[in-house]
């Protein structure tokens, strides 16, 4: 077996896997190193993008039991800079850790400005720190379309931690439960006054509530309404921190709450995760095979004649 470059050697990696995928060329695609970051990134883009027989890429990873933290949240509640603060402490105690930043596409060319990795600026050159950055590509929900699969693919590598940030609108928010272990929701002092509007699913998934610029007049006042909320829908022990992610306040007491959430879950989170990712990677293979543009053109030639019904509509492709 052979070294696998200057990044591989300094996790000390030798070669372990090749694999081939074969299309018209039978061309061999490497897996150099489990910590090669480069043949990471390849190996996602052959995924993210359906390359052709990528489904046996998939096939022969082993994905380890690495912990997958989510963090959403309403736009402006500071997720990034939060997140920026927690993976700076934890590269400072010499963890690896793989970044995962969602970012929305126009649902019109599905076009992604991906900017969440500028806030990450202050470590991007840490070699122990892999961050890629995925446009939703008009999915429904706020996480690309391929995430679990992408997921799969870094969990193969020895990271200490796969972190993902979502879009934090809409029904992301929830999304992100099916597949972290632990759900982060990021919240603001000037949320109070939406708390008791908060969508049920969104108190039912997070495992821990960050309430980020802390230092604010309405702070204390936001924590107590929420750990109202909590008691109301019997869920005392979530964890309620307060951070100021500029100043890397409160994201010690962030950090433990990772292990003692993912220590209380279990096996019957495990199942749960698992179950979710089947039944969406199920649906995704159902209709890989539909032509959306078809559906769109006939959909555009009957929506304006009379006898026009959804239901019918809808049934001929049953």
């Amino acid at each position: 077996m052979k070294r696998c470059g200057k990044l591989a050697n300094k996790f000390r990696a030798v070669c372990s896997i090749s694999f081939y995928i074969s299309n018209s060329n039978a061309a061999k695609v490497n897996v150099s190193s489990i910590n090669d970051f480069k043949s990471l990134a390849r190996n996602i883009s052959i995924v993210e993008n359906a390359a052709q027989d990528f489904e046996k890429l998939l096939s022969t990873l082993q994905p380890k039991n690495i912990p997958v933290i989510g963090f959403t949240g309403p736009p402006g509640a500071g997720k990034s800079t939060l997140l920026n603060a927690v993976i700076g402490k934890l590269l400072g105690e010499g963890k690896k850790i793989g970044l995962l930043l969602v970012d929305p596409s126009s649902p019109f060319n599905f076009g992604a400005i991906l900017g969440d990795r500028l806030r990450m600026s202050t470590h991007f050159n840490n070699p122990h720190l892999y961050i890629r950055s995925l446009a939703t590509r008009g999915s429904l929900g706020g996480l690309s379309d391929t995430i679990i699969e992408v997921l799969e693919v870094m969990k193969s590598y020895p990271f200490d931690f796969i972190f993902v940030e979502t879009v934090g609108v809409g029904q992301s928010e929830v999304e992100i439960a099916g597949l972290a272990d632990t759900t982060v929701v990021v919240l603001v002092p000037e949320a109070g006054d939406g708390i008791q509007a908060m969508k049920a699913g969104l108190m039912e998934i997070a495992d821990v509530f960050a309430i980020n610029k802390a230092d604010r007049s309405d702070a204390d006042a936001i924590v107590s309404a929420l750990q109202h909320q909590l008691h109301i829908a019997g869920r005392d022990e979530i964890p309620v921190i307060k951070t100021i992610a500029v100043e890397a306040k409160g994201v010690d007491e962030l950090i433990d709450t990772f292990n003692q959430t993912l220590t209380e879950k279990g096996k019957a989170r495990r199942l749960f995760l698992f179950g979710e990712k089947v039944l969406r990677i199920i649906q995704k293979r159902r209709m890989r095979d539909f032509d959306v543009a078809a559906m769109h053109q006939n959909l555009a030639a009957r929506i304006d004649k009379p006898e026009f019904n959804l239901y019918k509509f809808v049934g001929e492709f049953e």
